[in-house]
């Protein structure tokens, strides 16, 4: 890139002993859905939270909701549609 920057990532990285390694993206989904699970298990639903936001479009917002109260299993999902 031209600004410096460095190029963006184009695939997962998973930390293992203090460093990143390349992962697929099944493995990476499952490593983040085994992790939301344990603490669900450990604390109950009530410790996860979703904030959403209004400027995505409705449909999304419908999905993320429908996430949190269906899968998860919490009502704790909140908006800035308010503002």
């Amino acid at each position: 890139m031209n600004n410096g920057m460095k190029e963006r990532l184009k695939t997962p990285l998973i930390r293992e002993n203090g460093k990143h390694r390349p992962a697929t993206w099944d493995e990476a989904l499952g490593r983040v859905a085994a992790g939301f699970r344990a603490q669900v298990e450990k604390h109950g639903p009530r410790t996860f939270g979703m904030f959403s936001c209004s400027k995505t479009t409705n449909e999304l917002n419908y999905v993320a909701q429908k996430f949190v109260r269906s899968v998860i299993g919490t009502n704790n999902i909140d908006s800035c549609n308010r503002t």
